[in-house]
């Protein structure tokens, strides 16, 4: 999913800030985000508890004071896997985001500033693998390279590039005609520098709020490929592999998949959520008038 490209002036980012915390969508997705992100942070350093430790002795238990959110079939506490599972998750997407933008955005940036065969061909291409969905295609790369997080990474940050190609060279062609543009080039400036000193600060909102939807995708995208077994490998918990082994165990202890699946919905939506709200804080069609 990409978002549409409208044309506009970019304002002061404090504008767009003020403006974007306006929104009740943006709040409450900067809220669920941020709990998430400082769960992830607390947990490089500490857990309640061990999660590589098995206490068979107390598995499969409920809420208590001890344990929070209850234990597995293997007697870790589930808080304490919930709380690295996020940190798996943020990591992943984060480091798949990086690369589709790392990669994409200059491509796009060049096929527009090029034009011709060159952006003709980038177009097909990235029709080509736009053709393949991203959860089959990134379940074919770790199927054939192996499971593991480096492998999940390197998948979808693979169908990032097309999308964050896609925006940034639509952002652009809706630059390139305007007057300021055509005054840098008449000063004797390439199309090298023209697209990092004035289309892509220009741009540079659109990226961000693109960037808001692919990560929520990436945790889908490692949440599904852990469920399959091609992500994170044990001990290192994960949010789709927690489903996977509450799967059979739903009957006895619905909470083993309803946490981890809580974790998975409430993150996306918040990112979601955020994504909404800075959409709605950039794009000239929805600003009210003063």
């Amino acid at each position: 999913m990409t978002i549409e490209t409208p044309i506009f002036t970019p304002e002061p980012e404090k504008h767009v800030l003020r403006r974007a915390l306006s929104r009740p969508s943006f709040v409450i997705g900067l809220a669920i985000t941020l709990a998430v992100a400082v769960m992830a942070l607390v947990s490089l350093f500490w857990t309640p508890y061990d999660v590589t430790r098995v206490a068979v002795a107390g598995r499969i238990q409920g809420f208590s004071w001890a344990h929070p959110l209850g234990t597995d079939h293997l007697g870790r506490d589930i808080l304490s896997m919930i709380m690295l599972g996020a940190r798996n998750s943020i990591a992943v997407a984060l480091v798949a985001v990086g690369i589709g933008m790392g990669i994409g955005v200059p491509l796009g940036l060049w096929a527009a500033a090029k034009g011709g065969w060159m952006d003709e061909v980038l177009m097909r291409a990235n029709d080509v693998i736009f053709a393949f969905p991203s959860l089959l295609s990134a379940v074919m790369i770790t199927a054939i390279f192996g499971p593991g997080a480096v492998n999940a990474i390197i998948a979808i940050g693979i169908f990032n590039v097309p999308v964050f190609a896609r925006v940034a060279r639509g952002g652009a062609l809706a630059i390139w005609p305007r007057e300021f543009i055509l005054a840098a080039r008449a000063s004797g400036k390439d199309g090298l520098k023209i697209s990092i000193e004035h289309i892509l600060p220009n741009i540079a909102n659109l990226l961000l709020v693109q960037a808001t939807i692919q990560f929520a995708l990436g945790i889908l995208a490692e949440a599904g490929l852990s469920y399959l077994g091609l992500g994170a490998q044990p001990p290192m918990p994960s949010w789709g592999r927690m489903l996977f082994d509450a799967q059979t165990r739903i009957a006895i202890a619905p909470h083993l998949a309803i946490i981890p699946g809580m974790a998975i919905v409430l993150t996306v939506l918040g990112l979601n959520l955020l994504g909404d709200g800075l959409r709605d804080a950039i794009d000239p069609r929805q600003r009210r008038p003063r």
